[in-house]
């Protein structure tokens, strides 16, 4: 097996930070090739610095370096002054553990953590010595696989990857090895029937797929709709065990600890929320565990209790409470620094407040997303404005300075007055800070809504560029006199181009293509997105930006990803989205008769996590009202599981 380092190592100095391609991280596996293993190459298509936090490669990288029939190294795009040097030199694309050329392996494997980083994975499947497009390649070249959030609309990648895997990887992956295993001495077709026999596993070349969207089944046994997979007990799978300890910066560089998966809370727009159901909590005392031999292990004194919304877990206070630990513990060590990502107003308290406070504050970022309680309730995003004075409150009185508020602007039936009011709740903010410490300041930070695909909105079409310009222009101009309150913005150019590739089918292959033929990577970094590329390339292909990113869908039409089951019924988002419309909310489904969304349908329960009924006074664990007393909302109940009643 051959080790491009001897030719890679003279061109680092020639490079910005060379260590980003050395590997040798704490952590690291040891690479045990042979014939008798199935050789995975797990790829982040973006830089090390980007990639190597992410949980989902370290994760996947442990279970299948703990087989016996497995091995699997790391790879990252290389940045633009390196890839120059590979290309001009003929070194192809190669892992960071050992440096050896992608060839040598069996699979090529991607996560698709956002739809702008599409061409990437072009551009690193080329890199690799691969033929770009799937229908070109033949026995014994490289399989291309993906997974990840995006792997719930694969369409545009369709033609360029040979499998995807839908849901959680870490069963997935090791019946993938077995079924390669298997049946690689059989050819490629062998193995990709093989595949998708697997659940949760789809090969898009065994789908026929019409202009309209539709796909069906060409290949004999396979089933016309793939459902996602999912693990039923996440304490099962605890990993990462060693995680990875850069040797240079990254992007949350920091011990990060999950300690649930999904979530029931509803919000129409969040992706993640819907095709991550249903709730699972990982056992506290093995979060303890994972945190205490993490700590230890790293070096790190800063983690991250990380999920979707980490103030839900049962016991959080008492959690963060035992992780923090005391301000000094005699030998001088400060207290460990805890982060919470993904905060819901409702559910932080004053306790919580004050936990975190003990040891170096690593900053609070609170997402009320819409400006108004009306657009809220519209979202499903059930916080009052009194509910973010609450959070913010208790932030400021335990010495706070700055707090982040975190908003959406193109979100469904918006207006003006909704946009304006996020100043209003910004400056709000800021007086209530005032009264607990001077210099409180607010940064409001403001991205442009992209409808996804598994959605109650998959069916909306988004603002244009304009608008959204426009909404930001008025909601900057609104607060430019506020010197306490910051604005920033998401670029609108690169929401319209993540709305093209988040709901497009496999015509829009052609366009991704053909931007990364024109030099256009690394799309999700603001210097280098190519806006004017994307629109040439959609005209050149005879797409319409209206027909992909601007134009609502009807209730009737085909949607590219309908043979792809995130769990969740059709009819039931179909239904949030008139809910939605009429300004109806939902409660979070835990504490409510079962509204059948479909994601527990085979678990034999209607809650895998929690009870029937909340604590008394609202949610759990935090004793605040999941809905507002000034503001009560129309609540839809749908279903009629064994919890119909009983609240």
């Amino acid at each position: 097996m051959r080790s491009i380092w001897p030719d890679l190592e003279p061109l680092l100095d020639q490079v910005q930070r060379p260590a980003r391609y050395i590997g040798g991280e704490e952590g690291a596996r040891p690479a045990a090739h042979g014939p008798e293993k199935v050789a995975w190459l797990l790829c982040y298509p973006d830089s090390y610095e980007v990639g190597l936090p992410n949980q989902g490669l370290q994760i996947l990288y442990e279970i299948l370096n703990e087989r016996s029939d497995a091995t699997a190294e790391r790879a990252y795009a290389p940045w633009g002054d390196l890839e120059a040097l590979m290309r001009q030199r003929g070194l192809p694309l190669f892992s960071v553990d050992t440096h050896l050329a992608a060839g040598e392996f069996d699979i090529l494997a991607f996560n698709l953590s956002s739809e702008l980083v599409y061409t990437n994975v072009l551009n690193l499947i080329d890199l690799a010595g691969a033929a770009v497009r799937a229908a070109d390649r033949y026995d014994g070249d490289l399989l291309v696989g993906a997974g990840g959030h995006c792997a719930f609309n694969p369409e545009p990648l369709a033609d360029f990857v040979d499998f995807f895997v839908l849901g959680d990887g870490e069963e997935a992956v090791g019946e993938i090895t077995e079924t390669v295993a298997a049946r690689r001495a059989g050819g490629r077709r062998a193995v990709l029937e093989g595949l998708t026999r697997l659940e949760g596993v789809y090969v898009p070349e065994a789908f026929e797929v019409t202009v309209g969207g539709t796909a069906t089944p060409r290949w004999p046994g396979v089933a016309e709709t793939v459902e996602k997979r999912t693990i039923a007990a996440l304490g099962d799978w605890p990993y990462p065990k060693r995680q990875l300890v850069p040797l240079t910066e990254v992007v949350h560089d920091r011990l990060n600890v999950e300690v649930f998966r999904g979530c029931t809370r509803g919000c129409r727009f969040c992706q993640a929320g819907m095709i991550t159901r249903p709730v699972r909590e990982r056992p506290a005392d093995q979060v303890r565990t994972m945190v205490s031999e993490g700590l230890r292990r790293t070096g790190y004194d800063e983690v991250a209790l990380t999920s979707l919304s980490t103030a839900d877990f049962s016991g959080i206070e008492d959690l963060v409470a035992e992780v923090v630990g005391p301000a000094d513990d005699g030998a001088g060590c400060p207290a460990v620094s805890v982060s919470l990502p993904s905060l819901r107003v409702d559910a932080f308290t004053v306790g919580l407040a004050a936990e975190l406070q003990r040891a170096r504050r690593t900053g609070l970022t609170f997402a009320p997303e819409a400006g108004s309680w009306r657009l809220r309730q519209v979202i499903n995003k059930l916080i009052s404005s009194e509910d973010l004075e609450a959070a913010v409150e208790s932030a400021f009185s335990q010495g706070w300075r700055r707090v982040k508020l975190y908003f959406l602007v193109g979100l469904p039936t918006e207006t003006d007055e909704d946009v304006l009011g996020i100043a209003a709740l910004a400056r709000r903010c800021v007086e209530v800070g005032r009264r607990h410490v001077r210099g409180a300041s607010v940064t409001v930070s403001v991205g442009g809504f992209v409808p996804k695909p598994q959605t109650p909105f998959q069916w909306f079409g988004q603002n244009t560029v304009e608008e959204l310009r426009r909404k930001i222009a008025l909601l900057t101009d609104d607060l430019r006199a506020d010197r306490s309150v910051k604005v920033r913005w998401h670029d609108p150019e690169a929401t319209l181009v993540e709305g093209l590739a988040s709901r497009g089918d496999r015509r829009l292959g052609a366009v991704i293509e053909e931007v990364w033929r024109r030099g256009g990577t690394f799309q999700e970094w603001s210097e280098h997105l190519d806006y004017p590329l994307w629109l040439e390339a959609m005209e050149r292909c005879g797409l319409s930006v209206e027909d992909y990113a601007y134009r609502h869908r009807r209730s009737d039409e085909a949607l590219p990803w309908d043979h792809l089951s995130a769990g969740l019924h059709k009819d039931f988002l179909w239904q949030d989205f008139q809910d939605a419309l009429a300004g109806a909310g939902l409660e979070d489904c835990r504490w409510t008769p079962c509204y059948d969304c479909g994601a527990c349908t085979g678990y034999g329960i209607e809650h895998v996590v929690a009870s029937a009924l909340p604590p008394a006074g609202g949610s759990q664990g935090t004793g605040q009202s999941l809905l507002p007393s000034s503001a009560p909302v129309p609540v839809r109940l749908r279903g009629t599981g064994p919890l119909a009643g009983a609240a």
